[in-house]
């Protein structure tokens, strides 16, 4: 992709990036076995708890001053890379910021863990949430769920698994979502070489979650959200995503098929940004800006539930 495509805020950050080449199997074992490694950071005036005793590990993050509300994070990296310890500024400064109990979790990666492995490990963090509400002054009737990449997409798709279980939630909360797996299946997508995150390295994610049933018709929408018809019922969703990323025809896609369906939908779009920017490169002014924007509403939207 043409360097001219990104804001010129943005150039020198992108060109010291790093594209995945997932396609190298060394890097892709070596991203995966590393993540765990990831150094953890605290924010300062937040309390970080680490819950071991669940076959994923959460990290629970407690602000000075608790108003009720409560977010469900998921972490990005692809399906196969990253750790809930890479979220702990953002989530850090997330519960700081809205008042939120942030629970992130640790969920296990493909390919050693395929579908269903990681969604079942962010329901069980949901799951303990609910089981400690009382403890940590929790309201079960505002809390969110949100994540970024492959993590928004498990958040998405945890949304209409809770959804179809009769479970009320405040709000979706979705950083450039990773939504459909027949964008991957798109083979003439490989021709625009997209900058951090490009179709190559988008199958290689995809075929480790699911394996071969990638861009079949046997894919759910609790393994790629995009997949599910029926989006009516969702609750409240504030979705962004890039016009120069590889999954912006999927994101603007899904968000306009819930504003169909009644959701209400605050849809984000920033122009001449790589996927992800604000995870690589937050203390960018564009980063800042979304961030606060992505909070205000967070806030907002949990004070009214």
């Amino acid at each position: 992709m043409d360097i001219d495509r990104v804001d010129p805020r943005m150039r020198e950050a992108t060109r010291k990036s790093t594209t995945f080449d997932l396609e190298n199997r060394f890097i892709l074992t070596m991203g995966g076995s590393l993540s765990r490694f990831i150094p953890g950071r605290r924010v300062s005036g937040v309390e970080r708890r680490i819950v071991r005793d669940l076959a994923a590990r959460i990290r629970v993050y407690v602000p000075v001053a608790p108003n009720g509300s409560a977010l469900l994070w998921l972490h990005g990296g692809g399906l196969v890379m990253g750790s809930a310890a890479y979220d702990d500024v953002f989530c850090g400064e997330t519960a700081r910021d809205t008042g939120a109990i942030v629970v992130s979790v640790d969920y296990r990666l493909a390919p050693k863990f395929k579908f269903p492995v990681p969604l079942d490990d962010c329901a069980a963090g949901y799951a303990w949430m609910l089981e400690h509400a009382d403890e940590f002054g929790i309201d079960t009737q505002r809390i969110a769920v949100g994540g970024q990449s492959a993590g928004a997409g498990l958040a998405a798709s945890l949304v209409q698994r809770l959804h179809d279980e009769g479970v009320h939630l405040a709000a979706q909360w979705l950083f450039c979502p990773m939504l459909d797996d027949r964008t991957a299946a798109d083979r003439s997508r490989d021709n625009d070489d997209h900058f951090i995150w490009n179709n190559r390295a988008n199958l290689v994610g995809w075929r480790s979650y699911l394996g071969d049933h990638v861009g079949s018709g046997s894919v759910s929408g609790y393994a790629a959200a995009a997949r599910r018809d029926d989006l009516s019922g969702l609750p409240a969703t504030w979705i962004y995503g890039s016009d120069i990323e590889l999954f912006h025809d999927e994101i603007d896609d899904y968000a306009r098929r819930l504003e169909r369906a009644g959701v209400d939908v605050t849809y984000d779009l920033v122009l001449g940004v790589p996927h992800g920017f604000e995870a690589w490169a937050p203390d960018n002014e564009l980063a800042r800006a979304l961030i606060t924007r992505a909070r205000t509403w967070l806030r907002t939207q949990l004070a009214r539930s």
